[in-house]
């Protein structure tokens, strides 16, 4: 039996390594025990990271959202010096198409997945410690987290990647000019 998300997965591999790799760095710089990390796996999930329960909620939350801001930052940094030749002058070299297929791969990778929402509500929301603030403000981000996931069976993923590896670069340069 094929299973289309199975092959976007292979394809689209370096975004899942690095979507995993930036749970293990945020859980890293706010002291988080980790206790298995898979980078990449040919099953569902295609990657994980099994952490202890962070002590302070706004841990939770930036472990469970640093995969946005790591991948979206990480595809853009790629892929800009490859999307001015090939989309401002049509004219990009193979390497060029390399480096905006990682920048592409890796930012449609940026979205948590709904195992990632599941696991900030059910600490955010019910911990004893979590203070009403965060509690409001992890509602419309969890909301954000499952439309980006249930997107993904539209192509959302996709559509994000492409503008952060070749929108915002051709956005860039035409503001500039």
């Amino acid at each position: 039996m094929f299973i289309p998300g199975i092959a976007i997965t292979l394809i689209t591999f370096p975004g899942v390594i690095v979507h995993e790799f930036a749970h293990q760095l945020f859980c890293r710089l706010f002291g988080v025990a980790i206790f298995e990390v898979k980078y990449f796996q040919v099953a569902n999930p295609a990657g994980y990271v099994i952490h202890e329960i962070p002590r302070n909620p706004v841990h939770q939350l930036m472990i469970s959202i640093g995969p946005f801001f790591v991948n979206t930052l990480l595809g853009f940094i790629i892929a800009f010096p490859a999307a001015i030749p090939v989309v401002q002058f049509e004219s990009g070299t193979l390497f060029d198409y390399i480096l905006l297929y990682l920048g592409i791969s890796i930012a449609m990778h940026a979205f948590p997945s709904i195992g990632d929402a599941k696991s900030m509500w059910q600490i955010l929301w019910h911990g004893k410690d979590t203070p009403i603030w965060l509690k409001i403000l992890a509602i419309p981000v969890a909301g954000l987290i499952m439309i980006g996931a249930l997107g993904s069976f539209f192509w959302l993923d996709l559509a994000y990647g492409i503008f952060v590896a070749i929108g915002l670069p051709k956005l860039i340069v035409v503001l500039c000019a």
